[in-house]
């Protein structure tokens, strides 16, 4: 059992850097801002190509390709049209996740803190009902014990 365990942990953990791993490669891509109308009317309109132009090259009509555009502008086109008309404009479409934290493991680090915080005050508050708390530094050492624990067991409360 705890071979077992302990197997599945370093099997996440792997999981977890290689993940880090390719988010990584995104970094530099999420400082890009999107223009205004779009990706696609910016590259067609960089292009010079029309939108008749563009609509022939997907069997679609001019006005086909602006309710393309305007679907993008407003964040309502699929990845798969998305990848239809990267395809037609000679481009590869990409997309991916980059966390906010920088990291997978730095995601579930403040997960895990924020989660054993509420678990510790909560506790904290019952004892002090009870007139039983704990001081600061005791506080603090529990949250850090009990965030590593909770990392360590990838509780799925993580995400609640």
């Amino acid at each position: 059992m705890y071979e077992n365990t302990t197997q599945m942990r370093n099997k996440r953990k792997l999981l977890i850097e290689q993940l880090d791993q390719k988010l990584n490669k995104f970094k530099h891509a999420a400082m890009v801002l999107v223009p205004q109308k779009g990706w696609i009317n910016a590259i067609r309109i960089s292009l010079n190509m029309t939108m008749g132009q563009l609509g022939n090259k997907l069997g679609l009509t001019k006005g086909a390709i602006q309710k393309i555009e305007g679907r993008e502008a407003s964040g309502q086109i699929t990845i798969n049209k998305l990848k239809t008309v990267g395809h037609a404009l000679d481009m590869q479409f990409v997309y991916g996740f980059v966390p906010k934290d920088g990291t997978i493991d730095n995601l579930i680090n403040a997960k895990a803190e924020k989660l054993a915080r509420k678990i510790v005050m909560r506790t904290n508050q019952n004892m002090k009902l009870e007139d039983q708390g704990i001081g600061y530094e005791k506080i603090n050492k529990t949250i850090k014990e009990l965030s590593d624990e909770i990392k360590r067991e990838m509780r799925k409360s993580l995400w609640d």
